[in-house]
């Protein structure tokens, strides 16, 4: 409110001294006119009555026209309506300089028209660089906000993250420890390994494909743990991945979702495939499942939550047009393609 308050006197503060300044400049020219001569009462009264006529053609303009008209786009109206505020401006400065100075020259009526439209263009100009200047530091002030918005809710989608990977993690190793296995040990590696990587190198927005790609290899040997020996298993990946930039653990809840949802209960037609294909700075991932209809999870809703959170990420971090993403389920398989742009790193 107080700034409010200081803006709107700076604006009155800025119009007096631009008609005190219009004043002045009258008197000089008065003064010059009249071979250095100079009558203050007459000369002074001569250029308030001018300046009374500018102002009413620039505040008519301003405070009328121009938002009733113009910013409508009513442009031929505006034209009209203008020429007649700039007659009328010229009659109202010869009416009082006959009236109070007896001062009768009618040809002056085009000097004075002319005159009251050049301070027209001149304020209106002002106004539109002052109103472009006024939106553009409030849309700089929306996209920051907005940008301040988008990264809360960005840390708040890969804070959700850790919980839930951690988790399944742990429930996967637990299956493991409970048959004595000897590879325990080595999966608990593996999840400090995967955690590291969640915790410290994901921070970012974008970070290396590289780096992506050797998470899903040792997210898949630790997801491997509770599955069959005789499940098809496969993680392919072709083209170069080097030097490339990707939102962190954008796979993971795809990747996770195919172990979670195979079947189980089907024999030998079990499998899971998972390909990324990489053809210039675009990225093709495709991962592929069977599951067994009759067998749901039990926190298949909160597993949902992965594949929501995946998607809110692509949206704030692609525009709608720079992806696409599809989720399918037929005949017993479950199906994932995205297909993105990637960064080149710099």
């Amino acid at each position: 409110m107080v700034f409010v308050k200081n803006n709107q006197r700076f604006k009155i503060l800025l119009q007096v001294l631009f008609w005190l300044s219009s004043l002045a400049f009258a008197l000089s020219s008065f003064y010059v006119v009249s071979d250095y001569h100079f009558n203050p009462g007459k000369d002074f009264l001569r250029a308030v009555i001018l300046n009374t006529g500018f102002a009413f053609g620039v505040y008519v303009n301003l405070l009328v026209l121009v938002p009733k008209l113009l910013k409508r786009k009513n442009y031929i109206f505006y034209t009209f309506w203008l020429l007649i505020t700039l007659a009328i401006s010229s009659l109202i400065i010869l009416s009082l300089l006959y009236s109070l100075l007896h001062f009768s020259r009618p040809q002056l009526f085009s000097s004075y028209f002319f005159t009251t439209g050049f301070y027209v263009g001149i304020t209106s100009l002002v106004k539109f660089v002052n109103d472009w200047l006024r939106m553009q530091d409030i849309e700089l002030r929306y996209n920051k906000v907005e940008r301040e918005k988008l990264e809360a809710e960005l840390n708040t989608l890969k804070a959700q993250i850790n919980p839930h990977f951690l988790f399944n993690s742990l429930n996967n190793i637990y299956s493991l420890s409970l048959s004595n296995s000897k590879k325990t040990p080595e999966m608990i590696l593996k999840l400090a390994d995967l955690m590291r990587h969640v915790l410290y190198e994901s921070r970012e927005n974008f970070i290396s494909l590289q780096k992506e790609v050797e998470f899903i290899q040792n997210f898949i040997e630790l997801q491997r743990i509770r599955l069959s020996p005789k499940t098809d298993v496969r993680f392919e990946i072709t083209g170069d991945y080097q030097d490339q930039q990707i939102i962190p653990l954008i796979f993971e809840p795809f990747v996770d979702n195919a172990f979670k949802h195979s079947c189980q209960s089907v024999g030998n037609t079990c499998f899971i495939h998972i390909q990324i294909d990489i053809k210039g700075d675009w990225l093709h991932f495709k991962a592929m499942n069977n599951y067994d209809e009759d067998h749901r999870p039990s926190n298949s809703k909160a597993h949902g939550i992965g594949l929501e959170n995946a998607k809110k990420r692509l949206e704030y971090l692609y525009g709608k047009n720079e992806y696409h993403l599809d989720i399918s389920k037929k005949e017993n398989i479950f199906r994932v393609e995205l297909e993105l742009p990637l960064k080149r790193t710099r």
